[in-house]
């Protein structure tokens, strides 16, 4: 797989420590990887301006000026597929990660046998989110990763795929559309797929999304659709 992997680090020590365990890993798992180090937020962050492609994120959280955390938030911004990977020595960020969607803290020292497997994993997350369904509308074919789609909702002739940065519509059947998706969508209704990983609680009557969405579920698949996201979890 092509990756394109940075490390931002203050330390010039950690930077060739995990600069030496990542390219090996690469080499190892024949990863094409195009690694790039930085010592701070800033010089990261000039050249994200010109090319927002990067892949995994291994960051510092205590640097000079913006820290770690505050320079995954500017990315995650534009950016939700990033995997990025704390490195601190602080237990006290943990609770930071949660509004970045973190993949991994690792205290340091960096232990190599903990960052291998998530590198592994970082690979796995990046796998399904290249997985994608292709949109047909009036104005354009619009591609839309299926790790982004919330639910969807059959409009007549149409079907309106709510997804996390608005709501796309084309000319599909809702049984034609479902053959695309994957085993984290469930029916749940003879109009409704959702998105398990975007139920937030679900009752006799209607699923509730993370959007604050009301989904209707059809009578008696309370018990199923339960099953399903206790599965998913």
């Amino acid at each position: 797989m092509k990756l394109k992997i940075a490390i931002c680090d203050d330390e010039q020590n950690q930077i060739e420590y995990l600069s030496g365990v990542v390219s090996a890993w690469a080499n190892k798992n024949r990863h094409v990887a195009e690694l790039k180090t930085y010592s701070s937020a800033k010089s990261f962050l000039f050249d994200y301006s010109e090319e927002k492609d990067f892949d995994i994120l291994l960051l510092d959280i205590e640097m000079p000026g913006m820290n770690g955390v505050e320079l995954a938030k500017t990315v995650r911004k534009e950016n939700s597929t990033v995997q990025i990977v704390f490195i601190t020595g602080y237990y006290e960020y943990f609770s930071d990660g949660f509004d970045v969607s973190a993949l991994h803290y690792l205290i340091k020292p960096a232990d190599e046998r903990k960052l291998l497997p998530v590198l592994d994993r970082a690979v796995s997350n990046l796998n399904y989110r290249q997985r994608a369904v292709l949109l047909t509308s009036p104005d354009g074919d619009v591609k839309v990763s299926l790790a982004d789609i919330c639910y969807v909702e059959s409009e007549n002739v149409h079907v309106a795929v709510h997804t996390v940065s608005g709501v796309y519509r084309s000319r599909i059947s809702l049984a034609k559309f479902a053959e695309q998706l994957d085993e984290t969508f469930i029916k749940v209704h003879r109009s409704y797929i959702v998105g398990l990983k975007y139920v937030k609680k679900i009752s006799r009557t209607d699923i509730t999304m993370l959007n604050g969405n009301l989904v209707p579920i059809s009578r008696g698949m309370y018990d199923e659709v339960h099953a399903a996201l206790i599965k998913y979890l």
